[in-house]
């Protein structure tokens, strides 16, 4: 994934956007956006922005979720595949 710069991301849309905030990424996908790690929304002027970079975001998935007729639930297991492992030798 490659790191975003301008703390956007155009949600669903691809599989190699990333944002990090401090210790929080959000990985965006093709089905979902992640979200993990650790972010404190600490109430002076660097909080603040943490907290508008993070509504941003959930605004702009909410909006794209919005516009579209989704369906009750997602297979979360659909980009799971199975590669050879790259540490057993076969002879």
């Amino acid at each position: 994934m490659k790191k975003n710069t301008d703390l956007t991301i155009k949600p669903f849309q691809n599989e190699t956007e990333c944002i990090t905030i401090g210790d929080f990424t959000i990985e965006n996908r093709l089905l979902h956006v992640s979200f993990f790690g650790s972010l404190d929304i600490t109430k002076d002027k660097k909080g603040l922005e943490n907290a508008l970079i993070l509504k941003g975001v959930l605004d702009s998935i909410v909006e794209d979720m919005e516009r579209q007729e989704l369906p009750d639930m997602i297979d979360q297991n659909y980009d799971q595949k199975t590669v050879p492992n790259p540490f057993i030798k076969t002879i």
